[in-house]
């Protein structure tokens, strides 16, 4: 259980406290809100989101996709750790992996 709340606290903290960091300051005024969430101000948030989105640009290239999909990333993120945690919680009631259907047991 420890590993899959690092992993929620890791996913947080790099993909969704950039956005709603940016988000909250923006909607309460607030320009310095460090200790809530992270980010000195909504323009530290916005650069943190586009490094992260550049950082992606690579892979996007790759695949000949559209470069604004970077921007995307914190609900990707969002959607994969909700996944993770579905995963996490189904091998805990030793159900494992379910795909199309199919029920694939915990011991492979």
């Amino acid at each position: 259980p420890w590993l899959l709340v690092g992993t929620v606290i890791g996913m947080t903290l790099i993909y969704l406290v950039p956005p709603i960091g940016l988000i909250v300051s923006v909607l309460t005024g607030h320009w310095l809100n460090a200790i809530a969430f992270g980010a000195a101000s909504p323009i530290a948030s916005l650069v943190t989101w586009l490094l992260m989105a550049l950082a992606y640009l690579p892979t996007l290239r790759l695949y000949q996709c559209s470069p604004l999909l970077g921007f995307c990333l914190p609900g990707i993120a969002l959607l994969y750790t909700l996944m993770t945690i579905d995963s996490a919680w189904r091998h805990w009631q030793g159900r494992g992996g379910a795909w199309k259907g199919r029920v694939y047991s915990v011991e492979g």
